[in-house]
């Protein structure tokens, strides 16, 4: 790093990344020589670190005040940079503020003022013009997937921000393709872009597509045989809109086939459940809007089904970023029906699919999902969680799965086999001395 005490080698030792890729050594240079710089780079490609190493450098340690701020488009993405943020284990305060979540909390939390502010273009606003973010230091302006923010209507909002922001000598803009125009109110003047997305078609060894044909308008028996035929891989089935997505998932859990599902509309618990269920693999298959085709980070999915077909050609790239992600590969599989065509700007051979055969329901995922209501607020971590359920609830290491702890509750899965058994053994148990709530995750 530089000019200040947080080292470099140990910030990726608490991250446990042995160097960082070409982008984040770009973005760090760009940054140390200009005020304005755009990155440009595929989800999943490190483009928080590639900001967040930049902002750290820029924070003076010691000051009593909000030095950078971090706007975002959705809630999921707030999260996920806050995650990042905290591992990087710098000791600096970071706040989260996003819908959805009690203003309260956030206002308690802004008390004493964050060295960073990481949040959502509404809640932003708000607390701003209630004046329970104090603007007048802040120095670093990142607008991550900016564009997204746009398109989401946030227009207004990003804009009252911005300008709210007095100080701001330094702006990072990231977008995962290459938007037509920034708008002039965000002041990034003499912009430098660093443009990592890839001209080149992703091979057919890492990306491949297929199309199914359905012989009914209503596609629904048509993606019920699909998700039969390729088995309990992890998939995402992306809708147009909310009410679809709650339908078809429906139906699917009709047809006993177990899956969620994932929507702007859902209440913020209902969202991060939904989300630990499916990254843990106690759900395999993901019914949601295009809310969910950047941003989120879930690794391993191998399929990307576009139940319906997006509206642009960019929306369908970045369904399709949900897979083939850092050297895995993965298959996108467009659903038409009698009265659609593939979408003009495919420009290569789509075999088919041909669901002839009859094929068995998938497989139960393994693993379940617990909600325990007590978090980082509670002081209680991972280790606490893998002590708590291998000494109270008599599991091996190899039953329990991923663990995800929030501020007041937290996600773990354990072998489906054994969850009705744990949950007897520990329903009067204390976790570090507090009685808490152990549940399936509904």
């Amino acid at each position: 790093m530089a000019d200040n005490q947080f080292s470099l080698p140990d910030i990726l030792a608490a991250l446990d990344i042995e160097a960082l890729n070409e982008m984040q050594q770009a973005s760090l240079e760009a940054t140390a020589q200009h005020d304005n710089v755009m990155i440009i780079s595929a989800t999943g490609s490190g483009k928080t670190l590639a900001f967040l190493l930049p902002v750290l450098r820029s924070i003076v340690p010691g000051m009593r005040s909000t030095q950078a701020m971090i706007v975002v488009p959705s809630r999921e993405l707030a999260l996920q940079i806050d995650q990042v943020f905290r591992n990087m284990r710098t000791g600096l305060k970071v706040t989260c503020c996003y819908g959805g979540h009690k203003r309260e909390i956030e206002e308690n939390n802004l008390l004493q003022a964050p060295a960073v502010i990481i949040g959502t273009p509404g809640r932003l606003g708000d607390h701003i013009r209630r004046g329970n973010i104090k603007t007048d230091l802040i120095h670093t302006l990142v607008l991550d997937e900016f564009d997204k923010s746009l398109e989401m209507g946030f227009t207004e909002e990003v804009s009252f921000v911005v300008g709210s922001l007095k100080a701001v000598e330094k702006r990072i803009l990231t977008s995962a393709t290459e938007a037509e125009e920034i708008p002039q109110f965000i002041g990034a003047t003499d912009i430098v872009k660093l443009n990592f997305s890839s001209d080149e078609p992703v091979t057919e060894e890492v990306l491949s597509y297929r199309k199914v044909l359905s012989p009914e308008t209503d596609k629904i028996e048509t993606l019920f045989k699909l998700l039969c035929y390729i088995g309990d891989r992890s998939s995402i089935i992306f809708c147009n809109h909310r009410d679809a997505v709650e339908r078809t998932s429906a139906m699917l859990a009709e047809r006993s086939i177990t899956n969620t599902f994932y929507h702007g509309a859902m209440e913020q618990n209902e969202r991060e459940t939904a989300l630990a269920k499916f990254r843990n693999g106690s759900i395999n298959f993901l019914v949601t809007t295009d809310l969910a085709a950047r941003g989120l980070d879930v690794p391993n999915i191998r399929y990307v089904i576009h139940y319906h077909l997006p509206a642009t050609e960019e929306i369908f790239t970045h369904r399709n970023g949900r897979t083939a992600r850092m050297d895995a590969s993965g298959t996108v599989i467009l659903i038409l029906n009698d009265k659609e065509q593939l979408p003009g700007y495919i420009d290569q051979p789509v075999p088919e699919i041909e669901l002839t055969g009859s094929y068995p329901l998938p497989e139960k995922p393994k693993w379940a999902t617990l909600f325990i209501n007590a978090g980082k607020k509670d002081k209680v971590n991972k280790v606490d969680i893998v002590g708590f359920l291998s000494n109270k609830g008599e599991l091996k290491k190899e039953d329990i799965g991923l663990i995800e702890v929030k501020d007041f509750y937290a996600f773990v899965a354990v072998r489906r086999s054994k969850a009705s058994h744990v949950l007897q053994l520990i329903k009067e148990q204390k976790i570090k001395g507090k009685k808490v709530k152990i549940a399936v995750a509904k």
